[in-house]
């Protein structure tokens, strides 16, 4: 299973509100609500939160077994 629990460490850490990431990244509150249950996202989106955080992908989410 993919889990987002990194993401909103890192949008703390640097200080990216879901607002930002909306209004300045394109990421609609759907994608949003996605992200908060870990159901499936599209790749891109997963490029588009990388370049807004400017961070890794494994800053941002992780598998764990389940």
């Amino acid at each position: 299973m993919i889990v987002f629990d990194k993401l909103w460490i890192t949008m703390k850490e640097k200080g990216v509100s879901t607002y930002k990431l909306r209004e300045a990244c394109g990421i609609d509150s759907k994608t949003i609500r996605r992200l908060k249950a870990n159901e499936n996202i599209e790749t891109k989106t997963i490029d588009k939160l990388c370049t807004a955080l400017d961070c890794r992908i494994e800053d941002i989410a992780e598998y764990r077994k389940e």
